[in-house]
């Protein structure tokens, strides 16, 4: 009796311990995450003081240069009285490109440029993993370059600190390719939610950015997510709760301001083609200079420095310069000077080596661009554009978008930096309008098409395509053939077997149900037996044991029947009586509907599916 009440609470008893080990099971990955936050948000806060030490002593100290704030981030060291001085700040950026330029190509070349694309490569092509010495490297040659007045942002940086941090521990903790890839991802969230103060743009940032399609890593959200909250937090405690920049309400009350929004939409496209080709084209010059690499960023710094030397507001971060746009504070030909002379001091800063982001010269660039469409169209239509400084909100979205191909997660990231939430609408619209415009040219050169294009989904969407569909979907595929009489004799079928090109042969009884199969390669033997051909039938050859397939199984599970047995062609039978024969499923087939499924998925169009 107590043996059939043991057996009776089995069940129970399997669903409750199941339920403990995916409770503990959560629980260990939720305190990975957690970790990866604080470890990303410490690293925020590093970077971030170290960035406040150095334009303080470089900057202010040397130069006597004070760019503002925004007004969500105040100076924590007391600005000095030194006056300001155009010459030291020609050559500051130099200085602290030729610095930071020794501390990379010593240390890990792979330091070098925005980051982000580093990080997004190792995603994609190295399993997740990254250099334990990369974070480090990183904070000390951006925080120089930056702080020297090179003109760069704190995304980048922070992404690959947080992603190096989150490869570092998969790797100690000897964790598969997928989790350190994951692990990975959730720490470019965690740095970039974190700096920015937009934890859930942060967290779609890190699943976004990895592809230039309409595409997320879902698997990388929820603990990007966990990842990026921890690190916001800690860092808001040091340096403060709040949004980056303060705005005023912005309002969207009146369809015909869509109007300018499509003009402003369409010159941010035109000028992401100018930046993205300003960008990589003098990357490819300094590429072609034949001197040491450490002396390209401080050559970058000097021409940086020359288009500083004229517009000031173009070196650094720029982020105050922003503000003071939202608020309408900047004159149209400031605002169009900050914005294409941004363009040539990043391309100068950051091409030619130095470490920094793209994603903060970008707010700056496209805010900078809305605020002259938008003071144009206020002077031209005032009653319809009441505020340009909602254009200059609209435009940091835009333009990013434009040059990132990272449409959801920039609206949300300038929502959030801004408090905007009212200019959703009008974002929305830019954005799509951008993204669709210049989607053929991007900033992140390591984007992958979609999660079918990327090497770390190498087999697994196979495998899951091959699951969705369904051996009916295959039918008109399923060949008739001929079918032997199990009774035939051995002589007849070899005047049978020399006019056919057919290789598998089902065998059926006297009601024409099948019994069994052979191949072309099951007759060897007795086609050069000739002693038993008299005595031998068709049922004698065949094997009983018939591995075929229904119309309800998946292609995954028939190719693996198919592989195991090096079987190149298998029986489709009915549901209902496993001998009853409907044709035969060919491997070929199988594999080239395959690909017409994948060609249509990347966007080969509903041409390649219709030829099934």
């Amino acid at each position: 009796m107590a043996q059939k009440n043991r057996i009776r609470q089995l069940p129970v008893i399997l669903k409750q311990r199941i339920r403990t080990v995916n409770i503990a099971r959560a629980g260990k990955w939720s305190l990975f995450f957690v970790l990866i936050g604080i470890i990303a948000g410490t690293g925020s806060v590093i970077f971030q003081y170290l960035c406040q030490l150095g334009s303080h002593v470089f900057m202010d100290w040397m130069a006597g240069y004070r760019p503002p704030a925004p007004a969500g981030e105040q100076h924590i060291l007391v600005p000095t009285a030194r006056e300001f001085n155009r010459w030291i700040l020609l050559f500051l950026p130099a200085a602290g490109g030729l610095l930071s330029g020794w501390i990379v190509y010593r240390f890990a070349p792979e330091a070098e440029g925005h980051g982000t694309d580093a990080a997004i490569e190792a995603y994609h092509e190295k399993g997740g993993f990254m250099r334990s010495r990369v974070p480090v490297v990183k904070t000390i040659a951006s925080a120089i370059t930056l702080t020297t007045g090179g003109s760069g942002g704190r995304e980048g940086p922070i992404a690959q600190i947080g992603a190096g941090f989150g490869s570092f521990m998969a790797t100690k903790l000897r964790l598969s390719e997928r989790e350190r890839r994951i692990m990975l991802a959730a720490g470019i969230g965690a740095g970039v939610g974190s700096i920015f103060r937009a934890p859930l743009a942060g967290a779609l940032f890190a699943s976004e950015v990895l592809y230039s399609d309409p595409d997320f890593e879902s698997e990388v959200i929820i603990p990007a997510g966990i990842s990026s909250v921890v690190a916001y937090c800690l860092f808001s405690l040091v340096y403060g709760w709040g949004t980056l920049f303060h705005s005023p309400e912005f309002r969207f009350q009146n369809p015909l301001e869509l109007g300018p929004y499509i003009v402003l939409a369409l010159v941010l496209a035109g000028l992401s083609f100018v930046y993205v080709k300003s960008f990589y084209g003098v990357h490819d010059l300094f590429s072609a200079i034949r001197i040491p690499n450490h002396f390209k960023p401080a050559i970058g710094g000097l021409l940086t420095g020359m288009v500083g030397f004229y517009l000031p507001t173009t070196l650094a971060f720029g982020y105050g310069y922003a503000q003071q746009a939202i608020f309408d504070e900047l004159a149209i030909s400031v605002l169009l000077g900050l914005a294409l002379g941004k363009i040539l001091t990043t391309s100068f800063t950051i091409s030619s080596g130095g470490s920094g982001g793209v994603f903060g010269p970008s707010v700056v660039i496209g805010g900078a661009m809305g605020g002259v469409i938008g003071k144009l169209f206020h002077q031209l239509l005032p009653g319809i554009v009441t505020n340009p400084g909602a254009f200059v909100v609209v435009g940091m979205a835009g333009f990013f978008t434009a040059v990132s191909n990272a449409p959801i997660s920039t609206i949300i990231f300038v929502s959030e930096m801004t408090n905007s939430y009212e200019l959703l609408l009008p974002s929305l619209f830019v954005c799509s309008i951008c993204y669709v415009t210049a989607r053929r040219w991007g900033i992140y050169q390591k984007q992958v098409k979609s999660r079918v294009a990327s090497p770390a989904h190498a087999g697994e969407f196979m495998v899951d395509v091959l699951q969705l569909i369904k051996v009916r979907d295959l039918m008109p595929l399923v060949r008739k053939v001929e079918t032997i009489p199990e009774d035939m004799p051995f002589q007849a079928f070899k005047e049978f077997f020399s006019r056919t090109k057919q290789h598998y042969f089902p065998v059926m009884d006297e009601n024409g149900r099948m019994m069994g199969i052979f191949s072309s390669t099951d007759v060897r033997s007795v086609l050069f037996a000739p002693e038993i051909e008299n005595l031998v039938v068709m049922r004698d050859i065949a094997t009983t044991e018939v591995i075929s397939t229904t119309a309800s199984e998946d292609l995954n599970t028939v190719l693996q029947k198919m592989t195991v047995r090096n079987i190149d062609s298998l029986p489709v039978v009915s549901e209902d009586d496993e001998r009853v024969l409907l044709g035969m499923l060919h491997r070929r087939d199988l594999i080239a509907f395959y690909n017409r499924q994948i060609r249509r998925l990347r966007g080969g169009g509903p041409g390649e599916s219709s030829e099934a």
